[in-house]
């Protein structure tokens, strides 16, 4: 079985590689260009007043950084070199050229702040607005669309990917604003001259055929090191996760060479990438300093000829080094483009999925009181995989019903189709008589109860384990756990309910964490109640106690519920008014225990080998009410099964 679930996870996380790699090569025929403008399209039309603020001020940024050209060429023509004419320092001319400068500098420094501001904002706000519509989407999806996606891909999508998608936004506003600055300083040396600005102008193009030569290169690289990314977060999660697989099997020594594996080919990407980063910036820096001393070359000869001022020079010589960076900005956002588009289809994949659970407007008929439950010719299946096949049952209000089958007969599958955690392909599943599709979100939650097998508890303190903050006091708690046999061992802990259990309720038992999982349940006074085999890790005797509590409850009034239990215990199965077998998707026989046990050679055989086996590992093992059962064999069940 452990086999079975390693190469499980491992074949999802493959298929799902392949069709990241099948969409990265749909995509890569369309222009990456075309593709990332569209995406800066949607940033701002989402954000399009602190956009709009963000490039007001790298424009004042913009229009000032030529101002100081304009301010040190001022300065140079009436303060510098009449001083060096009349052997001393013009103090009008100086304090004139100093205080211009100054209010120059001042007015660049708040375009700075407001535009690295304004933009630091619109990419956090981006981020936090696509990562809650992600993690939105995530619970909007049925538990079909999350089988065929790995956890560790889910969180790369909501986490790197939407980081990656709108980390270039940043720049943008300074590189649309500078677009302003780039205007103004061909304007400027024009007016200046003409001559000198045809040395400028000539810049453009060599800028130009540089970026796009660096955009043929990088982009498959910053493309591939994403792609890289995403992959060593899925394979992390996966290890992580699946800690308990990979140290019972021993493969450590092999979860670590994956792991290296995935590492090295994103050092080796991004390492790819960095190199052609590496020989872009210094051939951008190279170009408008080649063109400053040409401009220095031809602007001595002008000068000596009397054509301009030194200080034109000096002007249009710091102009052409303005000319690089708003190509540099733009280049910024062009570079990361590439991994921001793919960052972006990742994200788009998921808030694009289908799949949702639809709702209708009826609520419920009672708040209170056992529901009625019936099932009419339900199917389910995914996959072209039949697991549940015209299944017809009813559940009386206030009925135990026991659902028995061997592994594989789709008991898991009806209790999530109860809870309405996703919808049979065919058939109605109704509660009080109504379909449950036809229920207002909330309301299926608000009656139904489920209990599953594989208990979750988060890192927090027992009480909101419990009460997931809702409005239930400590003496409601205190009942619940009672019912769920928990009490005891709650008390006998440190804090008590402030007791702050570890990372999947690691700190405690099995048994231990599916009593409070019954707990959290039992608190909200559900009207249908499904345990799957949520007590297979307990003590039978704890479990019939358990089961006998819900009994009296329900005889008290205090607790009104039908109850679906998942068993293969007789103790268990002796406290319900009817079973249900179910086998191969079907169900073969209903009755009681004992009705079952002379009829249905299938049933019989099941629960004789379970318990076989049981009594075997308990005499091994010598538990006490309060340590873990380990899960039934799976080989004895399924020769049972057979």
């Amino acid at each position: 079985m452990l086999s079975a679930i390693v190469e499980s996870g491992v074949s999802a996380r493959v298929r799902a590689v392949e069709l990241s790699t099948e969409s990265l090569q749909a995509g890569a025929r369309r222009s990456i260009l075309r593709r990332g403008f569209g995406l800066l399209g949607v940033g701002i039309r989402t954000e399009p007043r602190v956009f709009a603020a963000a490039v007001t001020g790298s424009a004042v940024y913009g229009v000032m950084t030529v101002g100081s050209a304009w301010a040190v060429g001022w300065a140079t023509d009436h303060a510098v070199l009449p001083a060096f004419r009349a052997g001393k320092v013009p103090a009008g001319a100086t304090a004139a050229a100093g205080l211009l400068i100054l209010g120059v500098a001042l007015a660049k420094v708040l375009g700075i702040i407001g535009r690295r501001l304004l933009a630091g904002v619109m990419q956090f706000r981006l981020q936090a607005r696509y990562r809650q519509s992600v993690s939105e989407r995530y619970l909007q999806l049925p538990l079909s669309w999350h089988r065929r996606h790995p956890t560790g891909q889910l969180l790369s999508n909501a986490g790197s990917d939407v980081d990656m998608t709108w980390q270039f936004i940043a720049p943008l506003p300074m590189s649309l604003g500078v677009l302003i600055m780039m205007v103004a300083a061909l304007v400027s040396m024009l007016l200046t001259d003409p001559v000198l600005a045809i040395i400028g102008f000539l810049l453009f193009p060599a800028i130009i055929v540089l970026n796009t030569v660096y955009q043929r290169f990088a982009a498959p690289r910053l493309a591939a090191a994403q792609e890289q990314r995403a992959g060593v977060a899925e394979i992390a999660h996966e290890s992580f996760d699946g800690g308990l697989v990979v140290k019972t099997l021993g493969r450590e020594d092999v979860e670590t060479v994956r792991f290296a594996g995935a590492a090295e080919r994103l050092r080796d990407a991004n390492i790819a990438a960095g190199r052609a980063r590496a020989f872009f910036d210094p051939a951008l820096e190279a170009v408008p300093n080649l063109g400053v001393l040409v401009a220095l070359l031809v602007g001595t000869s002008r000068v000596a000829s009397g054509a301009i001022e030194p200080g034109q020079v000096v002007q249009i010589a710091y102009l052409i080094t303005l000319l690089a960076f708003p190509l540099r900005a733009i280049g910024w956002v062009l570079g990361e483009l590439p991994r921001a588009v793919v960052g972006y289809e990742r994200v788009k994949a998921v808030l694009d999925a289908r799949g949702d659970m639809e709702y209708g407007t009826a609520t419920a008929v009672s708040s209170s009181g056992a529901a009625a439950v019936e099932l009419e010719r339900v199917s389910f299946g995914y996959d072209g995989q039949a697991i549940l096949q015209d299944l017809d049952l009813t559940l009386r209000p206030g009925a135990t019903v026991a659902l028995v089958g061997p592994t594989g007969s789709g008991k898991s599958t009806l209790t999530a189709l109860l809870a309405r955690l996703t919808d049979p392909t065919a058939g109605a599943v109704r509660l009080d008589g109504q379909d449950v599709r036809d229920f207002a979100r909330g309301q299926v939650p608000a009656q139904v109860a489920l209990v599953p097998q594989q208990t979750f508890l988060f890192q927090d303190s027992i009480r909101d384990n419990i009460g997931l903050d809702g409005d239930a006091d400590d003496e409601q708690i205190w009942a619940a756990l009672r019912l769920a046999q928990a009490e005891r061992f709650v008390k006998r802990l440190p804090d008590g309910l402030d007791t702050v259990i570890g990372e999947r309720g690691a700190t405690l038992s099995g048994g231990q964490r599916q009593r409070l999982a019954l707990a959290r349940a039992l608190i909200r006074q559900p009207r249908l109640l499904i345990l799957d085999d949520c007590t297979a890790s307990v003590d039978p005797q704890v479990e019939a106690a358990i089961l006998g509590g819900l009994r009296e409850a329900a005889g008290e009034g205090t607790l009104a519920s039908t109850v679906l239990v998942v068993a293969y215990r007789k103790a268990t199965i002796a406290l319900a008014d009817e079973v249900v077998y179910l086998e191969h998707g079907r169900i073969v026989d209903q009755g009681t225990h004992t009705e079952l046990v002379e009829r249905c050679a299938g049933y019989r055989d099941l629960i004789t080998a379970y318990e076989r086996d049981h009594d075997e590992r308990a005499e091994a093992a010598g538990m006490d009410d309060d340590e873990s059962l380990p899960e039934p064999r799976d080989g004895a069940l399924q020769e049972a099964g057979r």
